[in-house]
C-alpha cells in the first residue's frame, strides 16, 4: 500500500513557491492523520484547495474510488493559489506537487 513506507518527503519548486508552507505541513497532516491505514492508498492521490467561507478546505480523493474526504482548517484561503494538488509515492520518497506537474 502506497505512503506506508516513507523514507523522505518533499515539494516540488512550484508547490513551494505558490502555497505557505503552513498549506504543504496540512496535506502530510491529512496523510498521516485521517488516510494511514483507514483507507487504501495509491501512489497518486488528489487535494483540491476550497474556499470554505473564506476558510481553507481540502478534499481528498482518488482515480478508481468513489471516496472523498473533506477537511477543514482555520486557516485563511487565498484565491491566488492553484486549486489542485496531488501527492505521489515514487517506493517511500514522497512528493506533494502541483497537478500541472504531473
Amino acid at each position: 500500500m502506497a505512503f506506508s513506507n516513507t523514507r523522505r518527503r518533499y515539494a516540488s519548486f512550484d508547490t513551494v513557491s505558490s502555497i505557505p508552507g503552513e498549506v504543504i505541513d496540512a496535506f502530510w497532516y491529512i496523510i498521516d492523520h485521517h488516510l494511514k491505514g483507514v483507507f487504501p492508498l495509491e501512489n497518486v492521490i488528489h487535494f483540491d484547495l476550497l474556499n470554505s467561507q473564506g476558510l481553507l478546505s481540502i478534499r481528498f480523493s482518488q482515480e478508481n474510488s468513489p471516496t472523498t474526504l473533506l477537511i477543514d482548517f482555520d486557516y485563511p484561503f487565498n484565491p491566488s493559489w492553484p486549486r489542485e494538488f496531488r501527492a505521489v509515492d515514487n517506493m517511500g520518497r514522497e512528493t506533494i506537487m502541483t497537478a500541472r506537474e504531473m
